[in-house]
């Protein structure tokens, strides 16, 4: 080391210790409270440039009105999306009722099952009425009392969600209306000798947060399209359903292989209503699956990340895991800027890589 540890180094740097340990507790224990701010907070920075855009370029006079305009868009748009996609998501939906259908009436001999029924409750008629009468279904009908108040608790989860959710939209409106303030004057909470420190920290995490989940988001949407093309190139039963499932997943690097569970079920479905070889028709979603992850991997995802992909995926998946085990949800929400601030942090001050640009 260049200089020795004094006392009052090591008084600092254990306030700071201590400092963390004490924001990690409260946000943990306050974790139910703070969740919709977290969430408000992700959907301001999503939307952000979008309300800058309304107001500067579209010259709407104030921001709460921008605001608005914004998140009217944002809907119409969801909306638009959804009328897309919704009525031929429907008929592959209704497409696959009527394959398991097919299936089961076909093994099972489903038409037969209400005559089947009739027959098996006149022939033990006396079991039930025995049955019924008997201690045992008392005991049945006590232990089913409790289930039946979680029903109740769940119905008033429900409505608390939906507080919960009005309650995000405000908060987030409100981080909107002075987001410039939040981001620029947060640095006064530090003295003066920190803060070129935590400023050159905080447009570090700014720079790679940006050029990730914007670049994630374009890779995931690519994915999902091209999914959804070669899926209906091979006739594979809800195809636009499962490149919207596959292209969601992926906003998660990788996540979307575990897409190939569904795909292995309706290969099986398609099979048995058409009489093709399952082996055939699973295969070739399989070479879909290749195809495309090929393409995404060679050509897609190097021409939109780049060079500017700070994070590798691995280190992603773990981050998920380690703070959504430590923080709950408010974890999976937060791990992508506190390991993005960790990472940015070794590189400027301890790799010094920083110095470079």
């Amino acid at each position: 080391m260049q200089k020795p540890i004094t006392f009052d180094t090591f008084i600092r740097w254990a306030m700071v210790a201590l400092a963390i340990v004490t924001v990690f507790f409260i946000v943990k224990t306050l974790s139910g409270v703070l969740l919709p701010f977290f969430i408000a907070w992700l959907f301001a920075y999503l939307l952000y440039p979008i309300v800058k855009f309304v107001q500067y370029k579209m010259h709407v006079p104030t921001r709460a009105l921008s605001i608005i305009v914004t998140i009217f868009f944002v809907v119409l748009v969801l909306t638009g999306v959804f009328l897309f996609i919704i009525p031929p998501l429907i008929e592959q939906i209704d497409k696959f009722i009527d394959i398991a259908t097919h299936y089961l009436q076909k093994t099972a001999h489903t038409n037969n099952l209400s005559a089947m029924a009739q027959e098996w409750i006149l022939t033990h008629k006396h079991d039930i009425e025995h049955f019924l009468k008997s201690p045992d279904f008392t005991e049945t009908l006590r232990s089913a009392m409790p289930e039946v108040f979680s029903v109740i608790g769940q119905t008033a989860s429900v409505l608390i969600s939906i507080a919960a959710s009005i309650i995000t939209l405000l908060y987030m409106f409100f981080i909107l209306l002075d987001y410039e303030k939040f981001t620029t004057k947060w640095i006064k909470i530090f003295p003066q000798k920190a803060r070129p420190f935590w400023s050159g920290l905080a447009a570090d995490v700014e720079r790679e947060l940006n050029n990730y989940i914007r670049g994630q988001g374009l890779v995931s949407l690519v994915m999902g399209i091209l999914f959804a093309i070669g899926f209906t190139i091979i006739g594979f039963p809800m195809a636009i359903g499962m490149g919207i499932l596959i292209g969601l997943l992926n906003l998660v690097p990788y996540l979307h292989t575990f897409a190939l569970v569904p795909a292995v079920f309706l290969a099986l479905l398609k099979a048995a209503d058409t009489g093709q070889n399952f082996w055939i028709i699973l295969l070739s979603a399989l070479a879909v699956f290749a195809i495309v992850q090929i393409l995404c991997d060679m050509v897609v995802t190097p021409k939109i990340m780049g060079k500017a992909m700070g994070l590798n995926p691995a280190i992603l998946l773990l981050a998920l895991s380690v703070w959504g085990t430590l923080l709950g949800f408010i974890g999976l929400i937060v791990a992508l800027p506190l390991t993005t601030l960790i990472i940015a942090y070794w590189k400027r001050y301890v790799t010094k890589e920083g110095a470079e640009h």
